[in-house]
Parts: structure tokens; C-alpha cells; sequence
């Protein structure tokens, strides 16, 4: 298992636009329409990864948690499909409902989404505040495959807590860790 770590883009960076198409709705679906009016939490994840089967569980509890106008959960999967047909759109919608996803699940074929945001691994987090302004990116929490830590989202709950009361997110900030993203060739 590779273990890569994010890549720590400046705080404050505004969060670059899209419009991507969701594998679940079948409908294309922007920033703008899924963002929430105090956060928004983008996060980069696929199918295959073994460090995201292993938070699945608590990125669909989380999202319901947070479940309102309040907080926007968008999840985007970068990954090359012809090298890696687990990741394809197809199978992201059955991920989707397998999981009880209750957020849009986007994929990003040309891979310009995750260029954009500096994404590197799966899976990669953000927080962005009411003005998409940047005010974390890291992990979810401590745990990883195999090393015994209950899955928590405490870190990224935290973030999200401290983005929607307007108070700035503690620093340090953790990189997350996963797979690669799979870029094409």
C-alpha cells in the first residue's frame, strides 16, 4: 500500500470551481450548487483504496451528522478508469449506494479538478468556509488501515466545527495519508 501524503495548499486559498458529473444523479453538478452557506468539505476518495474502505463508514455518518444546508459534502474520485476500472463511473454510483452516500459523488475524468486543488492521495480533505476561503486540509482522523485506531473524524470534525461558528481551525494541520491518485499517462 503506498502511503502518500497531502499536499498542505496555503490557508486561505479560494476553492477552484467545477462543475463535474455526478455518477449518482446522473446530472452535472458545480461548486455553487453543492456547496453549504458555513462550510464546505471536498474530498478526493475512489473505490479500490484501501484507506478510504477503511473511513467509508464514517464519511456517510459524518455527512448525515451534518446533514442540512449548513455543510456541503462533495466527494470527487481523479482516478485513471482504464487502468483502474474499479474507480469507473459505474461502479461509483453502486459505491455510492452501498455506502449510503447522501452526498454527490463526482467524477473527475479529465483530472484537471484534483490539479487544481493539489490533490495527492486518497483520501485527501478540505474545509472551506462561506466565502469557499480555505480553513483546513489534512485527515480525517489518526486512524489507518491496520494500526488499531478507532475511525473517529475527529480532526475533520473539528475543522468543520470551528469553520461554521467563524473561528479559526487549530494549527498543526495533519496531512492525510492514502493511495496515489492515479493520474493517466
Amino acid at each position: 500500500m503506498a502511503r502518500t501524503p497531502s499536499n498542505m495548499i496555503p490557508l486561505g486559498t479560494v476553492a477552484p470551481s467545477f462543475e463535474l458529473f455526478d455518477t449518482v444523479s446522473g446530472n452535472n453538478i458545480s461548486l455553487q450548487q453543492a456547496k453549504g452557506t458555513k462550510a464546505t468539505v471536498i474530498m478526493f476518495i475512489c473505490n479500490h483504496c484501501p484507506f478510504v474502505k477503511h473511513v467509508n463508514d464514517e464519511l456517510a455518518t459524518m455527512a448525515n451528522d451534518y446533514s442540512g444546508e449548513e455543510v456541503g459534502f462533495i466527494a470527487i474520485s481523479s482516478n485513471d478508469v482504464e487502468n483502474y476500472p474499479a474507480d469507473s463511473p459505474e461502479l461509483m454510483k453502486q459505491n455510492a449506494i452501498d455506502e449510503g452516500f447522501s452526498f454527490p459523488y463526482l467524477y473527475d475524468e479529465s483530472q484537471q479538478v484534483a490539479k487544481d486543488y493539489d490533490a495527492a492521495c486518497t483520501p485527501d480533505f478540505y474545509v472551506f468556509d462561506a466565502d469557499l476561503k480555505l480553513t483546513y486540509r489534512g485527515q480525517l482522523d489518526d486512524s489507518r488501515p491496520g494500526n488499531g485506531i478507532p475511525v473517529t473524524g475527529v480532526d475533520l470534525r473539528t475543522a468543520i466545527d470551528a469553520t461554521t461558528s467563524g473561528m479559526a481551525v487549530s494549527e498543526p494541520q495533519k496531512p492525510s495519508i492514502g493511495c496515489n491518485i492515479k493520474w493517466k499517462v
